[in-house]
C-alpha cells in the first residue's frame, strides 16, 4: 500500500473532475498528478534522497498538499511544522529531522534562511512563490519512486520544547489503514466536497488529505480556521465535509453570520482531538439537524484514529447521555483494552490507561528509542488517557494521566468536572485542572468564559458544581475569564498554561 497510489486511482476515475479549489485557483485530477510529479522531480534534483526528510513551514493551500504527496512521489518523507512555534523551538525540530528540503510559505520567509542554517549543509531552501511555480513547469515530471507499505511517510512533532519534542514516525501503511477506516465511517465518495481549514501540521487535518484523495473526493483549502470564512467557503464551494474541535465548533456556532449561512450542502461533520462538550454537541445537532455527526478518538501515535462514534450513534433514537460522552468503538482493525499500572488488563468498567494494537500504530519517535521502548510494550501503545470500556465495547475517555487530579487522596477527572460545568447554560468554554494545595495535594481548580451576553458569577458557578457533584469533586475555586482562553497550535484549550497563571497569580 503506498499513498502515492491514491492520485493515480483518481487521475483514472475522474482525471477531468476537480481535485484542488484554493481560492481562485482550480486542478483537475489530471493537473494536479502533473504538478505533484514535477514537484518531485524539482525535490530531486535539489538532493532529496530516498527516505529523505522535506520539512513545510506554511500556511494551508494548494501547495501544502503538493508538498505532501510530491515528497512520497520522489521516495521522500514529508514533516510539516507547527508554524505557532517559536523559531528557536522550529530550529530544534529542523536540527532534529535533518531535512534534504525545506519548503517555506510566504507568511514565514524570514525563517527562511535560518531554519536552513539550522538544517545543516545539503538542504535546499525553496519559498513557494511565482518563481517555484515557473520551475515547476519548466521540470519534466519524474516517475513514482514507489515507496510504500511500512516505509516511513510523514513526521509529526508532538511539542514544541528542547528535550521534550518527539517526532512520530508514521508509514505508508498507517495511512492507508485509517483511510480505510474512516472512509465508511464518514461515507466519504467522489462526490465529497471536504473543506480543509484546520492546521496540516496537525495529524487529525493532515491524514483527511490521504482519505478524501483515496476517495476521489475533492480538496478545497482555506489558509486557516476563521468561522466566518468558513461559513463563506461552505456556501461558497458546496462543502459536504468538514471536521472542527470544540473551540472551533464554539466559534463557529457563535459567529453572526451563522444564523443566515447557506449550510445546505453539509452531509458530515466529524469532530474530535480534544472532549466535547455534551452541551455543545447537543446544541450543534439541534442547530444542524440534516448534518451527519461523527467523533473520533485517537492520537498522533495511531496515525490517528482508534475509536469512532458513528453518525448512527448520534441519531435521537439511539443516542444515549453515555454514548454521547463516550468517544466510540473501536475502529476495524484496531485492539482497545484498559490496563492498570502493572500493565494488567481490566475487565468491563474498570478505569484505567487505554492502549490501542494494530497496524495504525506508529513506528516509533524519530531518534528517540528509549522513549519509543517506554511507549509500545508488549505490542500495545499506551495513549497516556484513562479511560473505560463498557459492555457494548463503548470506550469513554475520563482524563489523559497527566490531567487527573488527586485531591485528599481521591482521583477527580477534569473532563467529568468540564462536561458538568458546560451544562450550565451562561458557559461558553471550560477547563478544569489541578494547582498545588498544602491541604489537599492538589485542588480542583476552573477557568470558564462566559456566552455573549450571559453573566454567571464565580459562587453561582459552584452552586451549580455542588448540585449535581460529589463534594471533592467540586472545584475549590472557579475564575471568570474576560478575555480567550488560550489555544494550542491545533485549537485546544492550553490547560498548562493556565494552570501556571494560576500558580504565578498565587504566588506573587
Amino acid at each position: 500500500m503506498r499513498l502515492s497510489q491514491g492520485i493515480a486511482r483518481a487521475v483514472m476515475l475522474r482525471g477531468d473532475s476537480m481535485a484542488i479549489v484554493d481560492g481562485a485557483l482550480r486542478f483537475t485530477w489530471r493537473e494536479f498528478a502533473d504538478r505533484v510529479a514535477r514537484l518531485a522531480q524539482v525535490f530531486r534534483e535539489a538532493g532529496l534522497k530516498e527516505g529523505g526528510r522535506v520539512v513545510l513551514l506554511a500556511l494551508n493551500s494548494h501547495w501544502s498538499i503538493e508538498a505532501f504527496y510530491a515528497a512520497f512521489h520522489a521516495g521522500g518523507v514529508i514533516v510539516p511544522l507547527n508554524h505557532r512555534l517559536s523559531a528557536a523551538d522550529l530550529a530544534n525540530q529542523v536540527a532534529d529531522c535533518t531535512p534534504d528540503v525545506l519548503l517555506v510559505g510566504p507568511d514565514f520567509a524570514a525563517l527562511g534562511a535560518p531554519l536552513c542554517a539550522a538544517a545543516g549543509a545539503g538542504c535546499t531552501l525553496f519559498s513557494i512563490d511565482d518563481s517555484l511555480d515557473a520551475q515547476l513547469q519548466a521540470t519534466a515530471p519524474c516517475p513514482d519512486a514507489g515507496r510504500g507499505g511500512d516505509d516511513l511517510s510523514c513526521i509529526y512533532y508532538t511539542s514544541g520544547t528542547t528535550n521534550a519534542a518527539k517526532g512520530v514516525m508514521l508509514t505508508h501503511t498507517n495511512f492507508m489503514v485509517n483511510s480505510l477506516h474512516v472512509w465508511p465511517e464518514l461515507e466519504l465518495s467522489e462526490a465529497t466536497v471536504h473543506l480543509h481549514h484546520g492546521p496540516l501540521f496537525h495529524v487529525a487535518s493532515g491524514a483527511r488529505l490521504f482519505s478524501v484523495t483515496q476517495a476521489a473526493g475533492c480538496h478545497v483549502f482555506l489558509p486557516r480556521f476563521q468561522a466566518g470564512e468558513v461559513l463563506a467557503e461552505i456556501a461558497r464551494s458546496r462543502i459536504t465535509h468538514f471536521t472542527l474541535v470544540p473551540t472551533m465548533l464554539r466559534t463557529m456556532l457563535d459567529d453572526p453570520g451563522f444564523a443566515t449561512a447557506d449550510l445546505s450542502s453539509l452531509r458530515c461533520m466529524s469532530y474530535g482531538s480534544a472532549p466535547m462538550p455534551e452541551a455543545l454537541l447537543r446544541e450543534a445537532m439541534e442547530k444542524l439537524p440534516a448534518v451527519r455527526m461523527v467523533q473520533s478518538y485517537g492520537m498522533t501515535e495511531l496515525s490517528p484514529v482508534a475509536t469512532v462514534l458513528g453518525w448512527r450513534d448520534h441519531l435521537p433514537e439511539r443516542r444515549t447521555e453515555a454514548m454521547l460522552r463516550s468517544a466510540g468503538r473501536p475502529v476495524a482493525t484496531a485492539e482497545v483494552a484498559i490496563v492498570g499500572p502493572d500493565g494488567t488488563h481490566l475487565p468491563v468498567g474498570a478505569h484505567g490507561e487505554i492502549v490501542v494494537r494494530g497496524p495504525n500504530v506508529m513506528a516509533g519517535y524519530w531518534n528517540r528509542p528509549e522513549l519509543t521502548a517506554e511507549a509500545i510494550r508488549n505490542g500495545w501503545m499506551h495513549t497516556g488517557d484513562i479511560g473505560f470500556i463498557d459492555a457494548d465495547g463503548y470506550v469513554t475517555v475520563a482524563d489523559r494521566l497527566k490531567d487527573m487530579i488527586i485531591s485528599g487522596g481521591e482521583n477527580v477527572y477534569s473532563q467529568e468536572v468540564e462536561q458538568h460545568l458546560s451544562m450550565h447554560p451562561a458557559v461558553s468554554q471550560c477547563a478544569v485542572f489541578g494547582i498545588p494545595d498544602e491541604k489537599w495535594g492538589e485542588a480542583v481548580h476552573a477557568v470558564v468564559t462566559l456566552k455573549e451576553g450571559e453573566c454567571a458569577t464565580p459562587e453561582v458557578l459552584l452552586a451549580y458544581c455542588r448540585d449535581g457533584l460529589a463534594h471533592y469533586k467540586c472545584p475549590r475555586r472557579i475564575d471568570v475569564r474576560s478575555g480567550p482562553m488560550p489555544l494550542s497550535g491545533a485549537n485546544k484549550i492550553q490547560k498548562s498554561v493556565l494552570r501556571q497563571e494560576i500558580i504565578d497569580h498565587n504566588a506573587a
